[in-house]
């Protein structure tokens, strides 16, 4: 019992070291084996994707939007319905849901949110013409959502252009890390543990 409980919490808790998508999927042994299969399912690299995750979440499976008040103490709930490692709101997990065809979804399991991130990532390549590695504009999109992009709701937002600037970085430093590593992912990276 002891031992199930020990790996339930392992398998909830964020990664120790987000800012390395080695150390992630190290510690996380079956996240890579869901991020590739997302990454080929909707040609989105894995990098792009776990960027997004990273801005979005910091990994955490029931992350909410911060808690807002009205003079310091009247509640006036969450600024929005957005929940789990990709931070969807309820409507669009509906409309992944139901497009996706991946009924029993849930935001706060890593191989759903995953590829939910492909899955919105492919569209807006489809739709926006945005290249599946600008992860800059599919940060925006992600963000801002597909009509929101269209309109350029983002260029009066400097913060968020900031906040996409940060995710590409990202995604770059992610992707230079994966080179280093994903050849022993690939193999099943059994002898990670040794070092």
């Amino acid at each position: 019992m002891l031992g199930v409980l020990v790996l339930s919490a392992c398998t909830t808790s964020p990664p120790r070291n987000p800012n390395d998508i080695c150390a992630i999927f190290r510690e996380k042994d079956d996240w890579y084996a869901d991020a590739a299969k997302a990454s080929k399912k909707w040609n989105s690299p894995i990098p792009v994707m776990m960027s997004i995750m990273h801005q979005e979440s910091r990994f955490v499976g029931d992350a909410r939007p911060p808690f807002r008040w009205f003079l310091g103490f009247i509640p006036l709930g969450r600024a929005s319905d957005a929940f789990g490692y990709p931070q969807a709101k309820d409507d669009t997990w509906r409309w992944y849901k139901d497009k996706a065809g991946n009924w029993g979804a849930d935001r706060n399991d890593f191989d759903d949110a995953i590829d939910f991130i492909g899955w919105y990532n492919n569209i807006s390549s489809r739709t926006l013409g945005i290249a599946n590695t600008d992860t800059y504009s599919l940060y925006l999109a992600y963000h801002e959502g597909h009509g929101g992009f269209k309109k350029r709701t983002f260029a009066k937002k400097q913060w968020l252009q900031n906040v996409a600037g940060k995710v590409s970085a990202r995604s770059r430093t992610y992707s230079a890390q994966l080179q280093l590593c994903e050849e022993d992912l690939q193999r099943g990276g059994w002898f990670f543990g040794l070092f």
